[in-house]
């Protein structure tokens, strides 16, 4: 459509038939009128003027040519009669009516449309009319069919043109009624041989006709004509696809639709049927033969309320998930799309055994476990493996619920039993393990620390998390618990017969008992010294006090001179030969097989002072005599004693000499001296005696003899005494030793003018004559 448009005026076109044209317009200002012009484009001298009044706004140009295209004028005036607007469109008319020559129905859903072509149509409106309702299809050309009908029914046909330009009018309806629809078809196979077919009564339907044939052509065709509405076809092959056909027929003799279902008869039962069950698993694998025409399978294994399914298309299957110690009845049933066939005939099938149960596993005595369990239905032998932390197994086979085994300390076993029949092996049960009691040492010591201490030590043993060391003695048990391998016992009693323990501990197990005791004395018990006395000048006697059994006292003396020792069983001892003026401390232990005790609290020894090695004499007048001494080891203070039948001399001093007097001359005296130490320990040592020297002469008288001589005169005191005399000047000394038995002396030939002095001393051969007798000086 070609518009043209003047100051807003416009037509538009709203219908188009094979001869007419209906246009509209909107109302223009100032028009009181309007006029349409349509003239044919390629036709010479045909066109068509029509005037209308200005409440006209639309208007249908008939008695046009169809199938041919107009130019359309249309012209707005006022009342003058002057063109107010104008606009021209270009508008095509529909192609003629078309003519049906039949219509007819092949299915009860459609009827087919013949016609004889029309120019310039592009495409036909087909209208099949029911009453009130109606169908229309579109087609390019002849023939034509309507779907979408109902069966049985009668309709009125027509038929429109179109072009780009619109519809044609109806062409004369022509009158058709749809055949009857096909029966709907319900089938199954009741049997590997049947086929059975039923459908629903069919409007209009005065019979049926129901056809089957193999799929594969093989074979004849079956047909049965009925008024019923079932039909069951038998003697059939099993498993084979069967082609079905059936149509309804009118009053007439009329067939309507036919309706076409493919069903297959149901399968056979599969044969040779075969069921191996799979030893590792509780599952059992089934195989059977193939059966014509069956699409799956389904193996069903029964126990009592248990059904057990697995589905296949092939020919085995495996059935999973069985129930140990159970018999199961085997069936398969094969099917395809018509159904199932009969089951097979049921074939037995055993499981493996279940694990047993119940274990239970005791150390009836030390190195032997037994392991038992209960009965397992269908387990015909039974198998326990025994597996070490080690790595190492055993294993027992038996019939019966028990087996034993040989063990050892410290180990943890792995115990699992299994039952087998013909099936195979149970599946594995629960895995027990078993600790026996750790290992006992054997090879321990014990070292003794003290007389109430003892270390005990051992070698580890296997299985031992901690060990615990019992010593037992009457009532009295000393406990030590500890994860090393050694352990200190105190507080012991000594020398007490002690049965000591080293036990084992585990976690797992416990303590082993079973660990022999050994028998350990302790080591004697400490002495108290009583007493200490002097036997003699360097023997000590020392007795003590103990209530120790068969043991070894020494008593030891240890000071500054050294160490002096005594051994005795009994209860007392002696020291000799210690040194005199010493200080000791002295202590005791016992000794035995068991050990040795601690010492005894010491108990301080002082020996007496020794004796000084030298003693000296000298007189140092007739009547005073000097003594003096070597240091006496210990001693602190002196007494020095000379005693005659004439008298006695005594000195007490801290010095190492003395002078002692009133000594008689010409006497023999007895020497002694005694060292007394700090303590008052006392040495008295005897020495030489000692002869105080003679007496001096008296009366000594000088008489010259000449001008160079001198004679000495003296009265002696007594007894056979030699004298001498000494003549000492500063010209020169001169001696004279009368005869004896004479008491004077002559010296001659001294110098004169000198002064002189004159010495009468007693000669002895025990010493140098004293020089304290008086002497005289002669000038």
């Amino acid at each position: 459509i070609i518009l043209f448009c003047s100051s807003g005026f416009s037509v538009s076109i709203y219908d188009v038939t094979s001869r007419s044209i209906s246009l509209r317009w909107p109302k223009f200002a100032g028009a009181s009128s309007y006029q349409v012009t349509a003239t044919a484009v390629n036709t010479v001298g045909h066109s068509l003027l029509a005037h209308f009044s200005d409440v006209t706004l639309k208007a249908t140009l008939t008695s046009l040519i169809p199938n041919t295209i107009y130019a359309i004028r249309a012209e707005a005036f006022d009342r003058n009669g002057i063109i107010l607007a104008e606009t021209q469109i270009m508008q095509s008319t529909a192609p003629d009516v078309p003519v049906i020559d039949q219509a007819y129905s092949k299915l009860s859903n459609s009827i087919t449309v013949e016609w004889r072509a029309v120019p310039g149509a592009t495409g036909y409106l087909l209208t099949a009319q029911d009453g009130d309702s109606f169908i229309e299809t579109v087609v390019k050309n002849s023939p034509g069919t309507m779907t979408g009908l109902k069966p049985a029914t009668l309709y009125r046909i027509t038929v429109r043109s179109i072009n780009s330009g619109g519809k044609s009018q109806p062409s004369p309806f022509r009158k058709a009624k749809t055949v009857l629809a096909a029966p709907i078809l319900s089938v199954g196979s009741p049997s590997c041989e049947s086929i059975a077919v039923s459908w629903e009564a069919v409007y209009m339907a005065a019979g049926f006709s129901v056809s089957l044939m193999r799929s594969d052509g093989l074979g004849r065709m079956l047909k049965e004509n009925t008024t019923n509405t079932s039909l069951v076809f038998t003697n059939l092959d099993p498993g084979t696809l069967y082609t079905i056909k059936a149509y309804a027929w009118n009053a007439n003799g009329m067939p309507g639709d036919d309706f076409t279902y493919n069903q297959r008869t149901s399968p056979k039962a599969p044969g040779d049927v075969k069921v191996a069950v799979n030893s590792g698993a509780l599952r059992a694998v089934v195989s059977w033969m193939p059966t014509e025409g069956a699409l799956t399978y389904s193996v069903t294994a029964s126990s009592g309320l248990l059904k057990l399914k697995c589905n296949t298309s092939s020919a085995s299957c495996t059935v999973p998930s069985l129930q140990c110690s159970s018999e199961y009845d085997v069936s398969v049933t094969a099917y395809n799309d018509a159904g199932a066939s009969k089951p097979t005939d049921a074939v037995s099938l055993k499981t493996i055994p279940c694990a047993p149960v119940n274990i239970s596993i005791e150390e009836d005595e030390p190195g032997h476990l037994l392991v038992s369990w209960s009965s397992v239905s269908f387990g015909h032998y039974y198998v326990v493996f025994v597996k070490s932390d080690d790595g190492l197994e055993v294993h027992c086979n038996t019939s019966d619920t028990q087996c034993h085994f040989q063990s050892d300390c410290g180990f943890t076993y792995f115990i699992s039993v299994f039952a087998y029949n013909k099936a195979g092996q149970s599946p594995l049960g629960d895995v027990f393990n078993y600790t026996t009691a750790p290992c006992c040492p054997s090879d321990f010591r014990a070292v003794f620390v003290s007389s109430d201490t003892v270390r005990v030590t051992w070698a580890p043993v296997r299985g031992a998390d901690l060990y615990e060391t019992r010593a037992a003695a009457w009532s009295s048990v000393v406990l030590c618990n500890d994860t090393a391998t050694a352990c200190t016992l105190s507080a012991l009693q000594c020398s007490t017969p002690y049965n000591i323990t080293v036990s084992s501990f585990s976690e797992a197990r416990g303590s082993n008992t079973s660990c022999a005791p050994k028998r350990v004395a302790t080591a004697p018990c400490s002495l108290e010294i009583k007493n200490i006395s002097k036997e003699g000048l360097s023997v000590i006697s020392v007795q003590w006090q103990s209530n120790n059994e068969e043991a070894t006292y020494v008593i030891t003396a240890r000071g500054e001179a050294g160490f002096w020792h005594c051994t005795s069983t009994g209860t007392s001892c002696t020291l000799t030969d210690l040194p005199c003026g010493s200080a000791f401390s002295v202590s005791a232990i016992a000794k035995s097989a068991a050990g040795q005790s601690l010492p005894s609290y010491s108990v301080p020894l002082e020996t007496a002072p020794c004796c000084p090695d030298e003693l000296t004499l000298t007189q140092v007048t007739q009547s005073i005599t000097n003594i003096s001494w070597s240091v006496g080891m210990g001693a602190q203070t002196y007494v020095t004693t000379l005693e005659s039948p004439k008298g006695q001399a005594k000195c007490h001093t801290l010095q190492n000499y003395c002078l002692l007097g009133c000594i008689t001359c010409g006497t023999n005296y007895t020497v002694t001296l005694k060292a007394i130490s700090e303590t008052g320990l006392t040495s008295s040592c005897t020495y030489q005696g000692y002869s105080s020297s003679a007496c001096c002469p008296s009366g000594v008288k000088l008489y010259r003899l000449s001008s160079n001589g001198i004679r000495v005169f003296w009265r002696p005191s007594g007894g056979s005494i030699n004298y001498s005399t000494d003549l000492r000047g500063s010209k020169g000394n001169f001696t004279c030793s009368p005869s004896p038995g004479l008491s004077h002396c002559d010296i001659s030939e001294i110098p004169c003018g000198d002064v002189y002095t004159v010495l009468v001393a007693p000669v002895t051969d025990k010493g140098p004559k004293p020089t304290f007798c008086p002497k005289k000086i002669y000038s």
